[in-house]
């Protein structure tokens, strides 16, 4: 059976943690039913829970979703002795019935039945509500859940379907299955490529509309686990970014960069003796540049995002990708990245390869105390994203000298010490662009998006300890599967009339 008709029950188990900022009177639940009707703003609370809950998942940011693309890409090595982990994608050998594709797939087309039930079920309860504050607090539910089906479905477009270079060819390109509605009986097929995009403009549109903040009381919004309007900015600059609409995509940039809400966390001031703003960010996951992160606490957490990077087991790191010499090179001397995000260690395999490791997935401090290792909360939206996102815009634009602007305050966050200015031409622009995304976004989930936005394939050439069947790969530019394969059993569901990709031939 499709999966996207097979989710018939809310699995909503919830315990998320106090982020620096408080939002939307949010409290736990375990289950409901997918046929209980929604009678109360203490079940629709509920239910909106249970969408945040559902990004939790291992198929989602916190394992698949983030890791597969990058592995898959260019960013990494399989060592020698691994454990065939996400094997496949290294190897290039992604097929339709490849079960990590199909977590990925499954899993956001559950977000976005859980955000249809509480959307279908809060219009029926405001017919039969008549407060003002019940019916405004309802539709901040239906904000969150909008935002958080936009969110699933660029996510799906990002990975599913091919770039969107113009809204002509949009029109002739497939795109995702839309649902509007829970279990209404809609058609399994796929909407264009514009249409896809359209609909996920759409429900944006409406999340900003609903979650709009007032700026004239100044709230503190970063670090939080729950949605507001400039979380939908930050996706809207995002996805314009994806659509190659530069104007629009620096326009929500800015709006996000201007609001000054947030601040990029600084590699050179100190929050400890030992460890910079910076650092601090990725050992306790809590930073004034995150905009949105999926909330986890010692009681309900995600997968452990870096359990392929050391397999630690308490004697002996053994993991089964290590970064690719060709990124680790790209950091200047005065970069302080480095010191937060990688770490040399000598690995508990018979060859003993010695390697800086990806230190920025060790895992939360506080959970790490309590033996829950390499599980980090996700960053799904950080504002350094946004100026890389800005800065290609403007330099696509022609716009150099903006574009020089955002990448000088990115890197003067980043550096020991930081000249006044970057140089940007026509000649270096994107050189520097994308070099500084693999830098900073590195083993983020972009790696592959980008590749195949910017019609670039890559070569991997053997490491020391590499696994040799990946190791010797040359990947050319628009390769079927920069373009996921649709899983097998959706095609062949009764029913369904989803049209295969390229790669599933």
């Amino acid at each position: 059976m499709s999966m996207i008709k097979t989710i018939k029950i809310f699995a909503l188990t919830v315990a998320l943690g106090t982020s620096l900022t408080a939002c939307l009177d949010k409290t736990p639940t375990d289950a409901i039913l997918a046929d209980q009707a929604i009678n109360s703003v203490e079940a629709a609370d509920q239910a909106v829970m249970g969408i945040y809950s559902a990004f939790k998942s291992g198929a989602l940011y916190s394992g698949t979703l983030t890791l597969l693309p990058d592995i898959q890409a260019d960013l990494v090595y399989a060592v020698n002795g691994y454990g065939n982990k996400y094997g496949d994608a290294w190897r290039w050998e992604i097929l339709a019935n490849n079960a990590d594709v199909e977590g990925v797939y499954a899993a956001l087309y559950g977000v976005i039945d859980q955000c249809n039930f509480l959307l279908d079920e809060v219009e029926k309860l405001k017919k039969r509500v008549d407060d003002d504050r019940v019916l405004d607090k309802l539709d901040d539910y239906c904000g969150e859940a909008l935002m958080a089906r936009a969110l699933a479905y660029s996510e799906l477009l990002k990975m599913f379907c091919k770039c969107y270079e113009s809204d002509e060819n949009a029109q002739k390109q497939l795109g995702v299955v839309i649902k509007k509605h829970y279990d209404a009986g809609e058609p399994i097929r796929r909407a264009t490529l514009k249409e896809s995009y359209d609909f996920l403009l759409e429900d944006m549109d409406r999340a900003a509309e609903l979650l709009k903040v007032d700026d004239k009381e100044k709230p503190e919004l970063y670090n939080t686990t729950f949605f507001n309007e400039y979380t939908v900015h930050a996706l809207r600059a995002r996805t314009y970014l994806y659509m190659c609409k530069w104007e629009k995509a620096a326009e929500w940039a800015s709006k996000v960069i201007d609001s000054r809400y947030y601040e990029l966390s600084s590699a050179t001031r100190k929050i400890a003796s030992q460890t910079s703003y910076y650092q601090y960010m990725w050992t306790t996951d809590n930073s004034t540049e995150v905009i949105w992160k999926v909330g986890f606490t010692v009681n309900s957490y995600g997968a452990p995002l870096g359990q392929v990077f050391f397999n630690y087991d308490f004697v002996r790191v053994t993991p089964d990708y290590v970064p690719a010499q060709w990124a680790l090179n790209l950091y200047g001397a005065t970069d302080l990245r480095p010191q937060a995000f990688f770490r040399t260690m000598t690995t508990g395999y018979s060859h003993g390869l010695t390697w800086p490791l990806l230190w920025k997935y060790w895992g939360n401090a506080e959970l790490t105390e309590r033996h829950i290792l390499h599980v980090s909360m996700p960053k799904v939206f950080r504002l350094s994203e946004q100026y890389l996102i800005r800065a290609e815009a403007y330099a696509q634009m022609g716009k150099y000298s903006q574009a020089a602007k955002d990448i000088t305050k990115l890197r003067a966050a980043r550096y020991q010490t930081y000249g006044s200015s970057t140089a940007l031409t026509a000649d270096n622009a994107m050189k520097v662009i994308e070099e500084e995304r693999v830098k900073e976004l590195f083993m983020e989930g972009f790696r592959l998006t980008d590749l195949k936005r910017w019609h670039k394939g890559f070569t991997r050439k053997p490491q020391t300890e590499s696994v040799a069947n990946g190791s010797s790969l040359k990947i050319e530019a628009d390769n079927a599967l920069f373009v996921w394969p649709i899983p097998r059993h959706e095609l062949e569901a009764p029913g369904s009339e989803i049209e295969p990709n390229e790669s599933n031939k």
